[in-house]
């Protein structure tokens, strides 16, 4: 079954196969179900025809996929040039909303793992 361009796996349970879908969360998943009468543990192979269309029409009534990256990346432009500090942020790769970057973070920054030995010591023993 392909669902906006993904194809959902035919072996999966719904609930569990539905989210592969960007944009598309377990909750939303579980409320899709839930409109067309379908179980959660019902697999993609074991759908009728008209259930795979209902779950279909449902799930692109939503923003998924391109349209949903395509907003995302939009809003982030216009951050940038705007000038917030958000959007600051985007341009510096520097994580955005609040986290802690002294020692956390994995970023352009510069905060790499530093093992506990020196080189020093393990080139001294020959």
């Amino acid at each position: 079954m392909r669902i906006a361009g993904v194809t959902i796996p035919d072996n999966k349970q719904l609930a569990y196969s539905l989210p592969m879908i960007f944009g598309i969360g377990p909750t939303r998943a579980r409320d899709i179900l839930k409109k067309v009468n379908v179980p959660f543990t019902k697999k993609g192979s074991e759908l009728t025809s008209e259930e795979e269309q209902a779950i279909r029409t449902l799930a692109e009534g939503y923003l998924i996929e391109g349209e949903l990256r395509r907003e995302i990346a939009q809003n982030v432009k216009r951050l940038k040039d705007i000038g917030a500090a958000r959007g600051i942020r985007h341009q510096r790769r520097l994580p955005v909303k609040n986290q802690r970057t002294k020692t956390n973070s994995r970023t352009v920054r510069g905060n790499t793992r530093k093992t506990m030995g020196s080189g020093r010591r393990t080139l001294e023993k020959t």
